[in-house]
């Protein structure tokens, strides 16, 4: 795993165990535990991590209500996004792909979600 991320996990008084379940990845603020699931990719683990990782920086409670959760999970992959991206390496990345996602995704080393994340916020900054 990213040790960069591993460090965070530590420094937070998290843990990570993996373990099935309906997602690739979960976040229990009660138990302070962060869920992978068994088997994605290196690229994929190193994202979703990082998204949990935004669920427990920002304090997000689980919730059922959909606007609160789609909320959520769209802060968390903005945190992880802005994490796990930086300005160079996507300037890199869309001067040899363009702005396609999947391309980048697989440039950056990380998921679709946060390559569109992370375009969704150099949208909003103008």
């Amino acid at each position: 795993m990213d040790p960069q991320l591993l460090r965070l996990v530590e420094e937070r008084g998290l843990r990570v165990v993996e373990r099935a379940g309906a997602t690739r990845g979960g976040f229990d603020p009660t138990g302070r535990v962060i869920r992978l699931a068994p088997g994605m990719s290196v690229r994929t683990t190193r994202s979703v991590l990082a998204h949990e990782l935004g669920h427990a920086v920002l304090a997000h409670a689980p919730t059922e209500h959909p606007l609160t959760r789609g909320r959520q999970e769209r802060q968390a992959d903005a945190w992880a996004a802005r994490l796990l991206i930086t300005p160079h390496a996507y300037a890199a990345a869309e001067a040899i792909h363009g702005p396609h996602p999947a391309s980048l995704a697989f440039e950056l080393d990380v998921t679709v979600e946060l390559v569109t994340a992370y375009q969704d916020l150099l949208a909003r900054a103008g």
